[in-house]
């Protein structure tokens, strides 16, 4: 590209310089010819008018006398009346330039001038336009290299960016050339890199989240299976199985849910459910692994209480709950459900020393941990909660407790504050 900018900018120099360089020598070698021959012309006036006045003076008329009235390099020839011709200077050879002028005495003045001089004038002048055209030249290669640059440059630098997205570096470089044009193109490849940020990071995230919430399922999934493969009885190969294909229809759910909130975290399936059913799913599945710790999982609090959320990613909150206890708390883990206003709690606490002071909220932002774990679970599960309006909250830090907000369904005879809110 910057072969044809500096070709396509020469080609138009050379064409202006053609055009009006041509018409200038035109001009030149006229004007030179036609000054050289008024010139002429005017020496033949003024040496007639010489001669006239001494003639009728009477005069000598000489070559001595006309000598210093006729400029050098020049030839006249005066022919008098009945007198031998007067010759002034040396007769020029070739071409020449003649004027011939008749004065009122009958005489006669030629005077010549050699063509040689006018074209040394006129191959002087050509030197010149020539010596013109070429610096002309020079500055236009000058101008076109740098323009060529100027233009060029952004163009290798906006395709470095475009080869940078293309390798996976999503960062926007924010550089601008002055170019209202090459402007705009930085400007759509900074608006694709942004969005492109996004889009990876969403995917990391979803990365994350996925394998740190199937990683419980599946904890709990293999010990199940583990009790199987471990038991002659029918009956409980017959239960631990039912719990195991329960815990893959939530493993399921997990997977949909994490997919759902990828996609729009604000798109939420929530349907009215038993939320006894929850936690005692979630108290079965964890009974065995706090009883292999020497602790104990109890629940306390009102029963029969119905939410509105979606079930399995409620139960995969509880779940992150009780494993946070499991792994980061001691004694017994209590489950207490409640209502307050409108809205059903599921209060989790334990007997461990519970949220450092300087943690506090900070808990449920992602990559924060105590513990030198990932920092994930809380965030993924507030995440979850918030997703189908619900929201999770750290209560109090020592002890811990965690609670679970989640909107109650409303009981016959109550208005219904779904309807209420929407109303």
């Amino acid at each position: 590209m910057r072969r044809r900018l500096i070709n396509s900018t020469l080609a138009v120099v050379l064409v202006v310089i053609a055009v009006f360089g041509i018409s200038l020598v035109i001009v030149e070698t006229r004007t030179i010819e036609n000054s050289a021959q008024e010139s002429v012309d005017s020496e033949a006036v003024r040496l007639v008018s010489i001669v006239d006045s001494r003639l009728l003076g009477g005069e000598r008329v000489s070559p001595d006398v006309l000598a210093d009235q006729i400029t050098p390099d020049r030839y006249a020839r005066i022919e008098l009346p009945g007198r031998p011709p007067i010759e002034v200077g040396e007769k020029p050879p070739g071409d020449v330039i003649q004027a011939r002028e008749r004065g009122e005495e009958g005489e006669t003045v030629t005077v010549q001038e050699s063509a040689a001089t006018v074209s040394e004038e006129i191959g002087r002048t050509l030197l010149i336009i020539l010596a013109v055209a070429l610096l002309a030249v020079v500055a236009a290669v000058l101008l076109a290299v740098r323009q060529a640059h100027r233009l060029t440059a952004p163009l290798t630098d906006l395709a470095e960016t475009a080869e940078r997205l293309g390798s996976g570096d999503p960062r926007p470089r924010h550089r601008r050339y002055g170019v209202a044009e090459l402007d705009r193109v930085a400007d759509v490849l900074d608006a694709s890199a942004e969005r492109i940020g996004r889009m990876l990071t969403a995917e990391r995230r979803l990365a994350a989240d996925a394998s740190h919430q199937l990683r419980t399922p599946l904890t709990a999934l293999s010990m199940r299976l583990e009790e199987i493969t471990v038991t002659d009885d029918p009956e409980t190969v017959k239960e631990e199985a039912t719990i195991a294909l329960g815990q893959v229809e939530r493993l399921t759910d997990v997977v949909q849910r994490l997919l759902t909130n990828s996609r729009d975290p604000r798109t939420g399936s929530a349907i009215d459910f038993d939320l006894d059913e929850i936690v005692k799913q979630q108290i079965e599945e964890w009974r065995p692994a706090y009883r292999s710790a020497g602790r104990a999982i109890v629940r306390s609090g009102k029963k029969a209480l119905r939410a509105v959320g979606t079930p399995g990613a409620v139960a995969q909150v509880l779940a992150t709950l009780i494993e946070n206890s499991l792994m980061h708390g001691a004694g017994t883990v209590a489950i207490r459900t409640r209502v307050t206003g409108n809205q059903v709690v599921v209060e989790v606490t334990d007997e461990g020393t519970g949220v450092s002071p300087d943690l506090g909220a900070r808990v449920f932002e992602r990559t924060v941990s105590g513990r030198n774990s990932t920092g994930l679970g809380l965030a993924v599960a507030r995440d979850l909660a918030e997703a189908d309006g619900g929201r999770l909250e750290l209560l109090q830090q020592r002890p811990p407790v965690f609670a679970l907000f989640l909107s109650r369904e409303a009981e016959a005879g109550e208005p219904d504050p779904r309807a209420t809110a929407g109303g």
